[in-house]
């Protein structure tokens, strides 16, 4: 078996004012997977993401990026590693242009610019907004932001990226878009989603927490197929839609 790319293990996390965000989480990412983290609204998924790049460090428990073990001595490694993707673009975006925007993190690792160069080229290309390189982003589309956010990731050339809610706020055009770009892309994916349709499109796999707990991991079909497990984890489909009718899931 091959290093995990993600590979948490007893993690636990409490806020300063006594709030039991994860219990004794496992969970293992291996290269090359596309990863759906669910649960509902509380259940701990932005806190355990926002462990797998030091955001959060562990209280208990060991994060490990690629077989790194996350430190304070070794977390500027591990967020080249990790890439997160937030929910709002506008998080991510502040360079008068898309291009800029894109190659702000390979500049700041000290790169020559040719190779900076490259690794924005590469990227627009990846989420197919060339055309954009010379846009102010404030001028954009929603749609369009969040792939210009995808690009600045991708231009770290990261081990994992983590999205957070990648479909919301987007048409059904933007994210029929979206859900074809992430489906190119030859990277491991973790996803955090309440889009249940879309994980079920995308990812082959599927964990589920709740309580601070992984209750449920495996395959994404089998998990929203399980009425019984979807209400107690209140986890629904939209109304009218069958698992049962959807496409296959695209493969990893």
């Amino acid at each position: 078996m091959s290093v995990p790319t993600i590979a948490v293990t007893g993690l636990s996390y409490r806020y300063p004012d006594g709030t039991e965000a994860l219990r004794d989480v496992d969970l293992h990412i291996h290269d090359g997977e596309r990863v759906a983290l669910l649960g509902p609204n509380g259940a701990g998924k932005t806190t355990l993401v926002l462990h797998m790049n030091g955001i959060h460090m562990p209280q208990n428990g060991v994060v490990a990026v690629g077989g790194l073990t996350l430190t304070t001595a070794t977390v500027k490694e591990a967020r080249r590693r990790v890439g997160i993707v937030f929910q709002d673009p506008d998080d991510q975006l502040f360079m008068p242009t898309v291009e800029e925007d894109v190659a702000f993190g390979p500049h700041n690792l000290g790169l020559p610019p040719a190779e900076v160069a490259a690794r924005v080229e590469r990227a627009l290309e990846a989420v197919e907004v060339t055309d954009l390189a010379d846009r102010p982003p404030n001028h954009l589309s929603f749609g369009q932001k969040r792939r210009v956010a995808i690009a600045g990731v991708l231009a770290m050339e990261p081990d994992i990226l983590v999205f957070d809610e990648p479909t919301s706020n987007l048409d059904p055009a933007s994210r029929r878009e979206l859900t074809n770009v992430l489906e190119s892309l030859d990277i491991t994916m973790l996803i955090v989603t309440h889009d249940l349709p879309f994980a079920l499109e995308l990812c082959p796999r599927s964990i589920v927490i709740d309580g601070g707990r992984i209750v449920a991991d495996g395959d994404t079909r089998a998990l929203l197929a399980d009425e019984r497990r979807m209400r107690a984890h209140r986890l629904e489909l939209p109304f009218g839609y069958r698992v049962a009718d959807a496409p296959a899931t695209r493969p990893s």
